[in-house]
């Protein structure tokens, strides 16, 4: 039994998703459990028309409702054949149904998280009913499955918690007495709470949907379908001769998925990892190349120290500096305090005798942020600056390879302001102006590989 999650571009448009059906058809006798994203651009879509709904732009919202509707009826034609009238009655239903929300969201002009999600939900929904005709058409046996029915959460709209143990009872019931006889296709990203309200578990959650399926069904293997080769060892957009990485371990890919290697979303791993369950990263365009294999362990003999290098753009330095800090105790708690309150997430972190550097990804709220930490510190912001993160399990064993790494960035001009070192013995971590990430992965990658 395999898990085959197929990311946005994969099911982009009708010559997309007929791909997608010659490779599940191709691995039935693998017992597939199919997740799907919604077509590419598409939730991007839906939470700016709820967006525009909620500022009382109702027919701005409606026209691109609008654009939406005939995108999706236009795949089905160009898709289906004898599906096509059932394909339509089901978009009619929901793309009516999600119009007269809107203009209920424009008379009360707001737009909570618990409407987000039952706005954003519908791509997946969408994407899964086309693919699941298309695969019966082609004569496969599939059966659409309903992701709110089996992947049960909490109530944190946008950014719901899975509660693995009613997954595993739902999935059971409902999926596993159909797997062994049909291709079942669900959603990526969508799941309910108990009492059947729409969750999502955040951007890009379809990875971790399928990871979190894969583990209940102990599954052999889980396969995240996209559209690059696999995880290479850059990014193919800075660097056109990145190579392809053939095997990475669980430590190695959770910690390039967590500094900005986009293949992968950084929850994939964690239920993967605890069940031991390969995850394998393939291109639905290149189906033929092997991808990426991500083990406890790698088995290949290779002589590279590093694996990949990764990155995260859009990054804000906060340093905060206070003589009450030194030889004093609790001052750190203080400071995690408060951004535990606002509930952000700390990249990279730096101390000295009076101070403390941190990184952050989200500056919502930083001007809150800082008004709190100034209540017992000095405070200052820098903003537009990139992590970068260079990784590989082997770094742990090697002397010198920080002074390598920072000998090749001093040649190529580039400052390093911030350094991170020993949290993990697989990756160094430093920060430098987002304006020079392109000459840094170029003169890393030219060192290392």
């Amino acid at each position: 039994m395999i898990v085959m999650k197929f990311g946005g571009t994969s099911v982009e448009d009708a010559n997309a998703l007929q791909n997608v059906c010659q490779i599940i058809a191709d691995r039935q006798n693998q017992q597939p459990l199919v997740v799907v994203s919604a077509c590419a651009g598409v939730t991007n879509a839906l939470l700016r028309i709820a967006h525009s709904a909620g500022e009382g732009n109702i027919e701005q919202s409606l026209a691109d409702l609008e654009k939406l509707r005939l995108r999706h009826y236009a795949i089905g034609d160009a898709l289906l054949h004898s599906h096509v009238g059932e394909i339509q009655q089901l978009f009619a239903r929901q793309f009516d149904s999600l119009a007269n929300l809107m203009r209920s969201v424009a008379v009360i002009q707001e737009v909570t998280p618990r409407l987000l999600d039952q706005c954003a939900a519908h791509g997946e929904e969408w994407s899964g009913w086309l693919l699941t005709f298309a695969l019966q058409e082609a004569g496969v046996r599939a059966h659409f499955c309903n992701a709110r029915e089996v992947m049960i959460t909490n109530d944190t709209f946008t950014k719901a918690e899975p509660q693995f143990d009613l997954i595993e009872s739902r999935v059971k019931e409902k999926i596993l007495p159909l797997i062994k006889n049909e291709v079942v296709v669900t959603q990526g990203f969508v799941g309910a709470t108990q009492k059947g309200v729409t969750t999502t578990l955040g951007r890009g959650g379809s990875d971790y949907s399928a990871a979190i399926f894969g583990a209940v069904l102990d599954a052999t293997e889980i396969q995240i379908w996209t559209d690059v080769d696999g995880i290479l060892t850059a990014d193919p957009n800075i660097l056109s001769e990145a190579r392809l990485v053939k095997e990475v371990t669980f430590g190695e890919a959770a910690e390039l998925a967590y500094f900005g290697a986009k293949v992968l979303h950084p929850s994939t791993i964690l239920p993967a990892m605890k069940k031991n369950i390969p995850v394998r990263v393939l291109n639905s365009k290149r189906p033929h190349i092997e991808g990426t294999l991500i083990t406890a362990q790698s088995k290949l003999q290779s002589d590279l120290l590093v694996k990949s290098i990764a990155y995260k753009k859009n990054i804000t330095v906060i340093t905060i500096q206070s003589t009450r800090m030194l030889m004093a105790y609790g001052f750190l708690a203080r400071v995690f305090e408060v951004f535990k309150h606002f509930q952000k997430s700390i990249d990279v972190v730096a101390t000295s005798e009076v101070g403390v550097s941190l990184t952050i990804d989200d500056p919502s709220n930083i001007e809150t942020i800082v008004k709190e930490l100034q209540e017992f510190a000095d405070v200052t912001i820098e903003k537009n600056k990139a992590v970068m993160c260079v990784v590989g399990e082997k770094m742990k064993f090697t002397g010198g390879i920080a002074g390598k790494i920072f000998m090749a960035l001093g040649k190529a001009g580039v400052n390093v302001e911030l350094i991170s070192h020993g949290g993990s013995e697989i990756n160094l971590t430093f920060v430098i102006n987002e304006s020079q990430t392109a000459v840094a992965v170029q003169a890393l990658h030219g060192e290392l590989f």
